[in-house]
């Protein structure tokens, strides 16, 4: 997911409540979506799409969080 800043996301998983969790959901999320599209699970459209609106929600608040643990390790 964030594959070229997995040393910072490494370290708010460890240090972060609000990461961790964000992460957590994502990856839930993520897993849900997979298997909607793989046929593993019956899910309407609409709340496969609603599924992928908060996956990406998440994702840009643990971005948010990287960018300013960025600018707060500079």
């Amino acid at each position: 997911m964030f594959e070229q800043d997995q040393d910072t996301v490494d370290v708010l998983l460890s240090e972060s409540d609000t990461f961790r969790r964000l992460y957590d959901k994502h990856i839930a999320l993520k897993s849900q979506v997979q298997d909607a599209n793989g046929g593993a699970i019956s899910m309407e459209q609409l709340a496969l799409e609603e599924l992928k609106k908060e996956k990406l929600s998440l994702k840009d608040q643990m971005a948010e969080m990287i960018k300013n643990y960025h600018s707060a390790h500079a």
